[in-house]
């Protein structure tokens, strides 16, 4: 089949490798589409140096072609959407329900062969059935809403809250779609792409600026989220953030990235700080939402490249180019 494989730190091509064939409680699932996100970007600057060379896409969906001897749970031809997520089931943290701090934490596309091919393999328990006017080339949008929805169960955001999300690509994008839907009393967003901020407009934020400077919120806002991972903009959301409020580190940072805060505010404000990791008890959610319309696919679907420009599409992505993009086999 034919499949991209980044094969070494800055080296992405796409090729021929052998057809997947599934173990006794997986599924062989035709891919309708996979999207490109900054994991993608952290695997091809070898920071999971470990896994290469490694067919990426942690973000896909499609058509099952074939089962395993044990499975009974679904048969070929079900649409499904596919959690990437790997756990053991057997470390501290597994026990103790953080299973995206498993201790062998794994995912499909990233630490195994993933959906950047015509062909991708998945256990039966990582699947889930679409509904019928759900179209499949739609669904890899369900796993990054996955992680937004783990990102909102972290924040447990309080009613009426005053929200900054910094952001506008589709990560951010969903955040602001999630606060809407869960009694925010404001939305606003900040990023430096006036295309992207339009599209934040278009979503009903309610206010879209270059720079939380210009936005008049002398307390600040109850809940920052960063949605960029770039060090400035975590910086200055560090510093936009209210009395008893939260900062959320959302965004995939470089591992090297830095940023500072003053122990006596975090002490004086009574300021929380945390992080949202991947997806937990969440896909399944998220399936949900998307199937019940909370995300507009067009809207946040830019770019459907095919297979064979998965090079492209990531030079694209890096270059900050269009929302998610997703590439057809």
């Amino acid at each position: 089949m034919k499949a991209a494989v980044i094969e070494a730190p800055g080296k992405v091509t796409v090729t021929t490798v052998p057809d997947p064939a599934p173990g006794p409680r997986e599924v062989v699932v035709d891919v309708a589409a996979c999207g490109l996100c900054g994991t993608d970007l952290h695997i091809l600057q070898g920071e999971f140096a470990p896994s290469l060379p490694i067919v990426p896409g942690h973000e896909f969906a499609g058509e099952v072609v074939g089962v395993g001897s044990e499975v009974t749970e679904l048969t070929v031809g079900d649409r499904v959407a596919v959690d990437p997520s790997l756990y053991c089931h057997e470390c501290r943290y597994c026990r103790l329900g953080h299973n995206n701090l498993c201790d062998r934490w794994a995912a499909i596309g990233v630490t195994v062969p993933g959906g950047a091919a015509e062909y991708a393999v998945a256990p039966v328990a990582n699947c889930v059935r679409l509904p019928e006017h759900v179209a499949v080339q739609d669904a890899a949008l369900i796993e990054p809403l996955s992680c937004a929805v783990r990102g909102y169960d972290v924040l447990g955001s309080r009613l009426g809250a005053h929200v900054l999300i910094y952001g506008t690509g589709t990560m951010g994008l969903m955040m602001l779609e999630l606060a809407k839907r869960t009694g925010a009393a404001s939305v606003d967003v900040v990023d430096i792409n006036p295309v992207r901020l339009a599209t934040a407009e278009k979503l009903g934020c309610s206010r879209a600026a270059r720079s939380a400077a210009e936005l008049e919120r002398p307390s600040g806002w109850d809940v920052v989220v960063d949605a960029t991972g770039n060090v400035a903009a975590i910086q200055d959301g560090l510093e936009r953030v209210a009395k008893a409020g939260t900062f959320l580190q959302f965004g995939v940072s470089d591992y090297a990235t830095t940023a500072t805060i003053s122990p006596y505010r975090i002490y004086n404000r009574e300021i929380t700080i945390t992080g949202s990791m991947a997806v937990l008890h969440s896909y399944e959610r998220a399936a949900e939402l998307f199937a019940g319309g909370v995300l507009d696919p067009e809207v946040f679907i830019s770019d459907r490249m095919p297979l064979d420009e998965y090079p492209q599409a990531l030079a694209r992505f890096a270059a900050g180019r269009g929302r998610k993009i997703v590439v057809v086999p």
